[in-house]
C-alpha cells in the first residue's frame, strides 16, 4: 500500500482544517432519533452512501476501520475517474459516528475527508462532509475552479443519499 500524500492526518476530526486547501463543509439534517442516527451512521461506515449514490467502490474492510483502503471510481467507461484513500480515523460512539479518509498516491487529489453522522441534544440526526484538499494530477488543475462546485454537488448528493436511505427504512 502507498503511502498518504499529506502531513495533516487526522485535521477532519476535529479541526481545525489546515491552510493551503482547498475546503467544503457541508451539514445536512438526515432525520430524527436514535432508530435514524444508526441507520445513518450504518450507512455511512458500511459503504452504503457511496454505493447509492452511483460511486463504485471497493474496500478492503466490511465497516469503515482505521487502515482500511477504499477504492472510489465515478464516472463512465475511459471518462470515470478512479481515486484511492486509506481511513485514517473512525468513531463509532454513542452521539457520533464516522470516519476520514485521506489520499493516496493514485488519488487526482492530495487531502482529507470524513464522512459524520451526529445525534443532536434534540434529537436531530446530521450528517455532515467535511474536506480539505488540493489537485495533484494535471486534469485537477486543469479542471481548477471546477473541482470546488463538484466536491459541493457531491457532498449535498450524499446528505441526500443517506435522507433517502435513512426515509426508506421506516415503516
Amino acid at each position: 500500500m502507498s503511502a498518504l500524500t499529506y502531513p495533516e492526518v487526522g485535521a477532519t476530526r476535529l479541526g481545525p482544517l489546515p491552510a493551503g486547501y482547498s475546503h467544503l463543509h457541508h451539514r445536512t439534517r438526515v432525520g430524527r432519533g436514535p432508530e435514524d442516527f444508526a441507520a445513518a451512521g450504518a450507512a455511512v461506515t458500511e459503504w452504503r452512501m457511496h454505493r447509492a449514490s452511483g460511486v463504485r467502490l471497493e474496500a478492503s474492510t466490511r465497516r469503515a476501520e482505521p487502515g482500511s483502503t477504499v477504492r472510489l471510481a465515478l464516472g463512465v467507461g475511459p471518462f470515470a475517474i478512479g481515486a484511492v484513500c486509506s481511513i485514517v480515523w473512525t468513531e463509532y460512539g454513542a452521539d457520533r459516528i464516522g470516519f476520514g479518509y485521506g489520499t493516496l498516491d493514485e488519488h487526482p487529489e492530495q487531502g482529507e475527508e470524513c464522512f459524520v453522522v451526529d445525534l443532536a441534544d434534540d434529537g436531530t440526526v446530521w450528517f455532515t462532509v467535511m474536506a480539505f484538499s488540493r489537485p495533484v494530477r494535471w486534469y485537477t488543475r486543469l479542471a481548477g475552479p471546477l473541482v470546488p462546485v463538484i466536491q459541493r454537488w457531491y457532498a449535498r448528493r450524499l446528505g441526500r443519499t443517506v435522507r433517502r436511505i435513512v426515509t426508506a427504512r421506516r415503516p
